[in-house]
C-alpha cells in the first residue's frame, strides 16, 4: 500500500520493524520536503516487496561498486522529473540509498547514501567513502555520501 510522506509530521508508518524506526522515518520525511520544494512533488512510497523493479534496478547500479547490502529494505520509491530518474529504497538498519539518473547521457546520475542519525556506518561501505554530515530539523544529524555512476542503466 502507498504511503504519501509528509514532512510537516514525521511518522514511521512502514518501518515499524526498524530498531531506527523514529530517526529514519525523519530522514524519509526529510527527503518529501526537499523534493516538494525542489520538484513539487509529493513523495510517496510503497513497501519493497510490492515494486521488486526499483529494488533490483538500485541493486544492478550498485553491482557497479561490488556493493550488496544484506539488509532488509523495507520501503522503495521511484518516480521522473525533469528528466531525470530517482528511486529511494529505505532498509530496516536505517541506511537509505537513492538513485538520481539523468535520461540524457549528459546528465548526471549518482548514487547516495545517507545514514539514519545514530547508525553506524555499514560494513559494506566502511572506508570506501567519505561521509559528510548535515544536520536536518526533521532528521537530526544525517551523515551521506555518493558515487558517480559510470555505466548505463
Amino acid at each position: 500500500m502507498a504511503y504519501k510522506v509528509e514532512f510537516k509530521e514525521v511518522a514511521a508508518t512502514g518501518l515499524e520493524s526498524s530498531p531506527a524506526a523514529e530517526a529514519l522515518a525523519g530522514l524519509r520525511a526529510n527527503e518529501a520536503r526537499y523534493l516538494w520544494n525542489k520538484y513539487k512533488i509529493e513523495f510517496t512510497t510503497v513497501p519493497a516487496e510490492e515494486d521488486p523493479e526499483t529494488l533490483k534496478w538500485i541493486e544492478k547500479i550498485l553491482e557497479e561498486r561490488e556493493i550488496h547490502f544484506p539488509y532488509k529494505p523495507l520501503e522503495v520509491a521511484h518516480f521522473e522529473a525533469e528528466g531525470t530518474k530517482f528511486a529511494y529504497v529505505f532498509y530496516e538498519n536505517g541506511l537509505e540509498v537513492n538513485v538520481m539518473y539523468a535520461t540524457d547521457d549528459a546528465g548526471k546520475r549518482a548514487v547516495g547514501f545517507k545514514l539514519s542519525e545514530g547508525i553506524t556506518v555499514p560494513a559494506e561501505l566502511e572506508g570506501k567513502f567519505k561521509f559528510a554530515r548535515q544536520k536536518s530539523k526533521l532528521a537530526g544529524e544525517i551523515r551521506g555520501s555518493y558515487f558517480v555512476i559510470k555505466g548505463k542503466y
